[in-house]
């Protein structure tokens, strides 16, 4: 595990951003903030918080809000994210998260963070190593 002090400088602003966005949360229901934050190829940052409702389904998760700005601004080309919580373990993304991240590349850095700073990193494509890929009858 690799304490956030010892970090470059792009992924440090990175999950700093990711724990500004917890903040911004609306958990009424599971009380779980999470925080997320989204690096473009060209160092552009998006942030997305969980946004939860009383019909749970229509709960979105943090990386898909930051997602979803982020493609809704033009972005196509994605580096890495950084997902914080309050919890003591990693945050990981959940698997529709996954999918959705999956449509834009496997190579995909995923932060996953701990309240505490301390982070693991694991590709996209080792988090979900085989992705639904609709393929048209012929």
């Amino acid at each position: 595990m690799i304490k956030l002090p010892a970090m470059d400088f792009p992924v440090e602003k990175m999950i700093n951003t990711a724990r500004a966005a917890k903040e911004a949360a609306y958990a009424p229901y599971s009380g779980l903030r999470v925080g997320a934050a989204l690096l473009t190829d060209q160092g552009r940052l998006y942030k997305g918080c969980n946004i939860e409702n009383a019909s749970y389904g229509l709960t979105v998760c943090a990386e898909r809000v930051a997602f979803y700005k982020a493609f809704s601004e033009g972005e196509r080309q994605f580096a890495a994210m950084a997902v914080i919580s309050d919890l003591d373990g990693f945050c990981s993304p959940c698997g529709a998260c996954r999918q959705v991240l999956s449509e834009f590349g496997a190579d995909l850095k995923i932060y996953m963070c701990s309240k505490n700073g301390d982070y693991i990193v694991k590709t996209l494509a080792e988090l979900l190593p085989e992705p639904f890929v609709f393929q048209p009858p012929s």
